[in-house]
């Protein structure tokens, strides 16, 4: 696993033994960043359910002004903080705009002066259904002010999401089994956003 693009391209990512996480994939984040492209450049970030913290990372990377990366398991965030260790020293830059948590996706609240313009959510995909309500019902709140956020989740391709409130942009990858990121922006939003843009 490598950071794709921006500054620090090819940057590998450590990723924890065992199966504490199930990384995005190099091609599916390749996409997923492709398709956000103009958004991403001094944008804030989360990333929930983080892992090792690579679509944060690759935001980090391609000119993301700072973000948070929330992730519950605690060898998993220990691998993420070496991850950012070694984003930030080969972009040159110091992490005190950055934060990792560690704590449970599903209580996590953005903080008033921090509201991310880019959420990326990738739970284990046994959860997805159960935790999108709930997550985009606390980001249709947060994010009231910033109409243009977008919401990358990553599902697989044999559940479909369609969250109140919510528009999906677009849909990359295929397959019923295979990994699948959903591009969401609020529909009650005063200027039109479209990824890619």
């Amino acid at each position: 696993m490598r950071i794709s693009g921006g500054g620090a391209r090819g940057v590998p990512l450590l990723v924890p033994k065992g199966d504490v996480v199930r990384p995005a994939t190099d091609g599916l984040r390749q996409a997923v960043f492709s398709c956000l492209a103009a958004h991403v450049a001094g944008a804030r970030f989360a990333d929930l359910f983080a892992g090792t913290g690579a679509y944060g990372l690759e935001a980090l990377s391609r000119g993301a002004a700072g973000g948070e990366w929330v992730e519950q398991n605690a060898r998993a965030t220990a691998c993420l903080r070496k991850n950012l260790t070694g984003v930030c020293k080969s972009l040159g830059r110091d992490e005190r705009d950055l934060a990792v948590h560690t704590m449970d996706a599903l209580s996590w609240q953005p903080s008033p002066g921090g509201l991310p313009d880019l959420v990326f959510i990738d739970p284990p995909y046994e959860l997805s259904e159960e935790a999108a309500p709930k997550l985009f019902a606390r980001l249709t709140l947060a994010l009231a002010t910033k109409p243009g956020a977008l919401v990358v989740f990553e599902i697989p391709g044999e559940i479909t999401l369609t969250p109140p409130d919510w528009v999906c942009l677009k849909r990359l990858g295929k397959g019923a089994r295979a990994p699948t990121a959903a591009i969401f922006r609020r529909v009650a939003s005063d200027r039109q956003v479209s990824a890619g843009g």
